[in-house]
This record gives C-alpha cells, structure tokens and sequence, in this order.
C-alpha cells in the first residue's frame, strides 16, 4: 500500500507540474528536442544545438539528418511524443507535403527562414575550370533531350559535346539523392531553367506544363549523374579521389573544403557571400526549419533552442553560422523570422 501511495503521490507531482516550455532537454514526453531533415541545414543546427546545452547546462537537442524529403515525411507523421518537433529543410515544403501532415493531425505549423545557401557545382582544386550555362548543365545531366523529333535519351557523354568552351573531359557527377532537398532545390534552379533555355523545351513549358517538368526533373541513370547519399561530405571526398569528377553540394560544404574543391562558374558568376545574399548567383536558394506550434507547449526548451537559432550570435552577419556558411538574412528579416515565433503564426499552404 505505501508503494501506491508513493506512486500515486509521484503522478500527482508530475501532473501538477504538466508539460512546459521552459528549461533544456527533456521535453513532455521525455524525447527531448529533436530536429530532422536536411543535409544542408544539418551543421547549421548541430551547431546551434551544441551551444543552446553549453549555454543551458542541459542536454543537446537531437539532430539528424536524412534529407529534406525525408525529414518533412518524419515531422507529418503526427503530432506528439515519438515524433520530431521540427523538420529542417533545404526548400520550401511543398503542397502535398503540407497535406500530408495535416492528414496526420499535424495542422499547425510554423515556418522559419533561417538565412541563405548556394548550390555548387564542384570539382578538385586540380582539376579543369567550368563556367556553366544553364543549358549546358541540362544538356549534360537530362536523361531525355531535344532531337528532331522531340525528345530522346541523352547521347552526351563528354562535357565539350555539350558546348565547345567546356572541357574535352567525360562526363561524371556526383549528387544528391531524390529525398534530398539539395536535389530538388537543383533541379528547381539549374534544370528547369536549363531546359528553358532551349526552344523545343521552352515550347513544350507552355502548352504542357506537367509534361515539361516531367522531362526537365529527370536525371540520367546511366552512370554519368550518379547518387551518393545524404552526407555532402562524402561527396567532397569522392572528388578528391576521382579525377575529372564533379559535384553537387550546398554551398556550406564548399566553403568548409576550399583547399580541396573548387566549384565552377554559372553564367560568369561564382558563389560567394555576396552572390548568393543578392540572388545574382543563380544557384541560390533559402534555408528553412519547420516547428510544430503544439510541441513550443510540451517540449521543454523548444522555444529557448528556436529563440538560439534566430540570436544575433547564431544566424545574424558575423554569428557563429555566417563561419560555418550561411548567408545571413538582412537584420529586417531576421527580425520578422523573430516576430513568426512570438506571435507563433501557423503558415499557410503552399501554392504548389
């Protein structure tokens, strides 16, 4: 009897303190916080996790990375313990995923704009110099292009049969896999306006829209684009041992590996701060963390390691992210990213 009594006591004690958004690790359920999604965005949080329990004295946020795609597909499969707080994302979240999620239950959402990213296409420091049209990259990676009679299998094998002024070396790329939002983010922003830019293609965009994007979001499978996984690093380290190869990867990771790789031109313009915080480099794009509004309430700390994130310190010009490759947001959009999470305003659903 004094065993129930003292378990009875303890529940009472639980209860009467219920879930809170205070504090540092643990969460209402006991999960502590737990983020997961993108490749890219995947240093940028382990770092802000590092310091939010260096600075708290409690335990580490969980970070995974498996992917933008994969990420999203975690966070909507409902809301509550055993399942992730927040989706970190190198897109937006699409329409159907935001169905997805709210089929689950999972029907308020915050979405944070964290700062900016490239995507490069790289290779070994020793290796040739590119300067990419959009067109050339389509016309190298597309399984299916422009023939006299429409569209056939790809038959480019070197990158000087695709435009005289790249150089006579085959073509060998390494990339993203379909779950990450790396890869969607490419073909959003290299592919699409690759095949744009051809007349046939650009035709087709406007009497078949579905079918366009069909043809411009597929990537040869025989052997010349080649998928390698969710970790960007190995990525870097394939090209350092493959001569001739590239690669396609945030633009965090280049940073983090100049004196191994070095990424090529788009249209004359190379990724850097600059070019990628103006939109002048063509392969830019933004970075995003996704929250479950319920879970500020029930995840210890949620709201503390979100408030991290978005510090001066961590994704303001000259924070401890800018080190590690993010482009900072403009003082006036951090703040309105800031202003998301006090007023905790759920996101509506994307147009596509």
């Amino acid at each position: 009897m004094k065993k129930l009594a003292a378990s009875a006591i303890a529940l009472i004690m639980v209860a009467a303190c219920g879930p809170t958004g205070g504090g540092a690790g643990g969460a209402g359920s006991g999960q502590g916080i737990w983020a997961t999604g993108s490749s890219t965005v995947f240093p940028f949080a382990t770092r802000v996790a590092e310091n939010f329990a260096r600075n708290t004295g409690g335990t580490a946020p969980r970070v995974e990375s498996q992917g933008t795609g994969g990420g999203i597909n975690a966070f909507c499969g409902g809301v509550g313990a055993g399942t992730p707080d927040i989706a970190t994302a190198s897109r937006p979240m699409k329409a159907s995923e935001f169905d997805a999620c709210a089929a689950n239950g999972v029907t308020q959402i915050l979405e944070i704009q964290i700062g900016s990213d490239g995507i490069v296409i790289a290779t070994a420091r020793d290796g040739a110099d590119f300067d990419f049209r959009p067109q050339d990259i389509y016309m190298a990676l597309a399984a299916q292009v422009p023939t006299g009679s429409g569209v056939g299998a790809n038959p480019n094998t070197a990158w000087n049969q695709v435009n005289p002024a790249l150089p006579a070396q085959a073509i060998t790329v390494y990339g993203p896999p379909p779950t990450s939002g790396t890869r969607d983010a490419f073909l959003e922003l290299a592919m699409t306006p690759g095949a744009e830019a051809l007349p046939s293609l650009a035709a087709l965009s406007e009497s078949d829209e579905d079918q366009f994007e069909t043809i411009a979001h597929t990537l040869r499978e025989d052997g010349r684009w080649i998928d390698s996984g969710e970790n960007d690093n190995v990525i870097v380290q394939t090209l350092t041992r493959t001569p001739g190869a590239l690669g396609v990867f945030g633009y965090s990771f280049l940073e983090e590996n100049l004196t191994q790789v070095k990424a090529a031109s788009i249209n004359g313009v190379q990724p850097n701060a600059d070019t990628i915080a103006d939109g002048s480099y063509p392969l830019s794009r933004s970075l995003f963390i996704y929250v479950k509004i319920p879970h500020l309430d029930t995840t210890a700390g949620l709201t503390q390691f979100l408030e991290e994130f978005l510090s001066d310190a961590a994704a303001g010009r000259g924070g401890y992210l800018q080190d590690r490759g993010l482009i900072p947001l403009s003082g006036e959009a951090l703040n309105e990213q800031r202003e998301r999470l006090r007023a905790r305003t759920p996101m509506v659903r994307p147009a596509s």
